[in-house]
């Protein structure tokens, strides 16, 4: 089993910010950045289904070399290995374009990501990449289990709960209760 994992490189929410350019822009002088929390959910959640040789976890993120501390501690976390697109993320289809074009390249099973970000709380990025990739793709789930070709996904939905049963590639993104977050070693 092959698993992507899409991480992002967010402020720390206790972190104090200010901005500059007559309030304009965000200063990111003295912030420190972390992996997003929900991104760790599906880290975590990669690693539980590889865990005993099952499979590998490839992270991947979209940005520069000052997220190389976010990627390792990706690694720390558990990842086997991460690949960072060396490009500025401007907005939720650039980033989404970049990783289905490196995904095209690559032999995966299932891409999971955090249901958003807590920087800009898009829930975009993961529905792009299905689109770009032609995959299905499944928000904000609560458990997946897979069994080597199909994968059984529950998602809460108003008034309750669905359960969807997917076979082939997809694209799913995580929220709380997917899996607990790791620590890293």
């Amino acid at each position: 089993m092959k698993i992507l994992v899409c991480i992002s490189n967010v402020p720390d929410t206790t972190t104090k910010i200010t901005f500059t350019n007559d309030n304009t822009q965000f200063n990111t002088a003295g912030v420190q950045f972390i992996v997003n929390p929900y991104d760790e959910i599906a880290l975590s959640k990669a690693i539980e289904l590889c865990e005993g040789g099952k499979g590998t976890v490839t992270v991947i993120n979209v940005g520069e070399s000052q997220t190389d501390p976010t990627i390792r501690k990706a690694l720390a976390i558990g990842a086997d290995d991460a690949v960072r697109i060396n490009a500025t993320p401007r907005d939720a289809y650039f980033v989404a374009y970049q990783i289905a074009e490196y995904a095209k390249t690559v032999d995966f099973d299932m891409i999971l990501c955090g249901r958003e970000s807590i920087d800009y709380n898009g829930s975009q990025v993961a529905a792009m990449i299905g689109e770009f990739l032609d995959i299905p793709s499944i928000s904000i789930i609560k458990k997946l289990e897979y069994d080597g070709s199909t994968a059984t996904i529950d998602r809460e939905i108003e008034g309750g709960k669905e359960v969807i049963s997917v076979t082939g590639k997809f694209i799913a993104s995580c929220a709380e209760g997917t899996a607990e977050p790791k620590i890293p070693n």
